[in-house]
């Protein structure tokens, strides 16, 4: 079981973080964060977090 919440946080921190960037890029429409320079940049640091906390989850599974 070791891992598992890191892995889950880290997959959430990507969807999250792809969902704010194509959302201040323009392309989801209805919110606030819409055509917003600001979710263009964080969108992309949140998914570079979620990544390396997915590595980090997989790592610590394999390791014995």
């Amino acid at each position: 079981m070791r891992g598992w919440l890191t892995l889950t946080l880290g997959l959430l921190a990507v969807v999250v973080g792809a969902v704010w960037t194509v959302q201040g890029l323009g392309y989801v429409g209805g919110s606030v964060m819409t055509n917003e320079r600001l979710w263009a940049v964080v969108g992309p640091l949140v998914v570079l977090a979620g990544l390396v906390l997915l590595w980090r989850g997989l790592r610590s599974r394999r390791l014995p």
